[in-house]
């Protein structure tokens, strides 16, 4: 088996593939992409860190390519929706930087409060500007960590131990889980109002781009700190820029930026209040170590031993059962992910009942799909078939599991429910024929409702008038609706509105729909 390491990597790892037999290893790093797509399909592996781009064009030409696996955790560099459809496993290496990020958030912290990169600049430079350069104490100051992930914990701990007052949002974490952990858990508006630094630790997601935007910086305290070492992309670079010149934020440190590498012209680093880094937050020998490690064992186990370690798109099952089962793994998957995006508040249960025939199977793979699809929402670039149900322990979720015979109007159904801080949502859905998903329930309301797309669920008093006036604000909007199903409540007079369209609908426009007089709420969302 061949395997080809594009990316620079650490040598331990390197070592490993050349001294297991039966794998040759080829070490070619630096490559354009037209020169890796001319020599890629004599390769059954490949090893990547953040360089290497696997598009789409890539992996078509990777005629023997089986297995990706990345020396780290983000996959925003492959096409995983390709390499799944080309058969291709592809792995990533959670946890192997947690704690290297998390003390890298810290020192950026401490190095921006006491003017460290200023202070060895004007040294340096023959100066001896001491009185220009005075810091602040952490000591009884306020650090609002958003995300409270691997990383984000880490963070928080290390910061507790520094004697900081130390607060937390996290909306898909409860707050009990938060709490039990000994920090305190607060509405995201509160965490801007009180907080003396903010540090960021979530996945950069449609939910997260841009989360501190201009409206957000105006809700801070005067003389806020920001450190961002999870995704660029988080901070709007424009917004903080404007930030910092007004006075509102005292400084800023940044290891990431919206489009890397930045350029020495970018706007923020002609500000002497930001201190930045070239993407370090994974960036020490022991981290580098850990997970060069990890993918050459990964690579390793899969292309000799049909072991899957840390897949983040092929459940951990046999050829036989999947093919059994395949039908049923699509459609609790899309349910975890469509509970993901229509359930508020910090998930503390998750019970998943299946209902009526199933294959006389161990039904585990199902469950670990539904977590996985919910989970994917939150923590996307860390959660797998492998580490999902862990995950979900670790983020104080409960999860029960059950069966029975009787399935009533279906053959089958997989029922999920959702209880979180702030209410329980029910989810059903069969599969039609052979391998046709359909949610058939929401809470109250019964429909059939193919679970792809764009998606929107639309609350509206059921009167007439009420679904064309819906209709007429997307099509002012030269928004198509493709599909459209409604049900009524079964003790009420509301309706619930099913809409598919081809395009996302805005977020302006969701907030016009919603202002018409018949609707109640709507939530968009995409399966």
């Amino acid at each position: 088996m061949k395997v080809l390491i594009s990316d620079k990597m650490d040598e331990t790892g390197i070592d490993i593939f050349r001294n297991q037999e039966g794998i040759d290893v080829d070490v070619n790093t630096g490559l354009s992409p037209e020169e890796l797509k001319e020599i890629i399909g004599q390769y059954d592996g490949l090893a990547i860190r953040s360089a290497t781009k696997v598009t789409a064009d890539l992996l078509e030409a990777a005629s023997n390519l089986k297995v990706i696996a990345r020396a780290g955790i983000g996959l925003d560099n492959v096409d995983i929706d390709t390499a799944t459809k080309k058969g291709v496993a592809v792995m990533n290496t959670p946890g192997g930087n947690t704690v290297t990020a998390a003390e890298h958030a810290i020192a950026m912290m401490m190095a921006l409060t006491r003017n460290i990169p200023r202070g060895t600049a004007s040294l340096k430079a023959g100066r001896w500007d001491k009185k220009l350069l005075q810091g602040r104490e952490l000591f009884n100051k306020t650090l609002g960590v958003v995300g409270f992930g691997n990383i984000g914990s880490i963070a928080a701990g290390l910061a507790k131990g520094l004697r900081m007052n130390v607060i937390v949002f996290d909306p898909n974490i409860s707050s009990e889980h938060i709490e039990k952990a000994g920090f305190e858990y607060v509405t995201l508006d509160k965490l801007y109002a009180r907080s003396d630094y903010i540090t960021l630790h979530v996945p950069k997601m449609d939910a997260t781009i841009d989360l501190l935007d201009a409206q957000a910086f105006e809700k801070m305290k005067t003389g806020v700190m920001v450190v961002n070492c999870a995704r660029g992309g988080i901070v709007n670079e424009a917004a903080l820029y404007d930030a910092i010149q007004s006075g509102k934020v005292a400084g800023a440190a940044l290891d990431v930026f919206a489009v890397e590498p930045p350029g020495g012209d970018h706007p923020l680093l002609q500000l002497d209040q930001v201190i930045a880094t070239p993407h370090l937050g994974a960036s020490t020998k022991e981290a580098q170590t850990n997970v060069a490690v990890a993918a050459a064992n990964q690579i390793i186990a899969y292309l000799l031993n049909d072991t899957i370690i840390n897949a983040v798109n092929v459940p951990s099952v046999t050829g036989d059962v999947l093919k059994q089962l395949k039908p049923f793994l699509y459609l609790v998957e899309k349910m975890g992910k469509m509970q993901a995006q229509v359930s508020k508040g910090g998930v503390h249960e998750v019970n998943i009942e299946y209902i009526g025939k199933f294959p006389d199977l161990d039904l585990k793979p199902l469950t670990i799909n539904g977590i996985k699809g919910l989970l994917n929402e939150y923590v996307r670039d860390e959660v797998n078939s492998v580490n999902a149900i862990s995950l979900a322990n670790e983020m104080g979720i409960k999860i029960s599991e059950s069966t029975s015979k009787e399935a009533g109007n279906f053959l089958n159904l997989i029922r999920v429910t959702v209880i979180t801080d702030n209410r329980t949502n029910v989810l059903e859905g069969t599969i039609f024929g052979k391998d046709d998903a359909r949610i058939v329930r929401i809470n109250k309301f019964r429909l059939e409702v193919i679970p792809e797309g764009h998606l929107a669920i639309i609350h509206n008093v059921d009167k007439p008038g009420s679904i064309g006036s819906i209709g007429q604000k997307l099509g002012e909007h030269n928004i198509n609706i493709a599909r459209m199903m409604v049900g009524r409540e079964d003790d009420g007079d509301r309706n619930i509105i099913f809409l598919r369209t081809e395009t996302p609908v805005p977020a302006d426009v969701v907030k016009e729909i919603e202002d018409l007089e018949l609707v109640v709420s709507m939530t968009t969302f995409e399966l």
